[in-house]
């Protein structure tokens, strides 16, 4: 897969659903600048076994 300059994919997943005994997690692909955003970034997303929004932060 070809790099487009400073963008990487990073995966963003659900604080919340950590903390419950709900099986599965809720994970997201997505790209971010990594020159712009150097630290780990927090999006609010849906989670669809918890049917809510949630805090999601990216992993590794």
């Amino acid at each position: 897969m070809a790099r487009k300059g400073n963008r990487i994919q990073v995966i963003l997943e659900c604080t919340e659903h950590k903390n419950t005994d709900m099986p599965g997690t809720s994970r997201y692909i997505t790209t971010k600048n990594r020159k712009n955003t150097t630290e780990r970034i927090e999006l609010k997303k849906y989670n669809p076994v918890l049917k809510k929004v949630t805090v999601h932060k990216e992993i590794k």
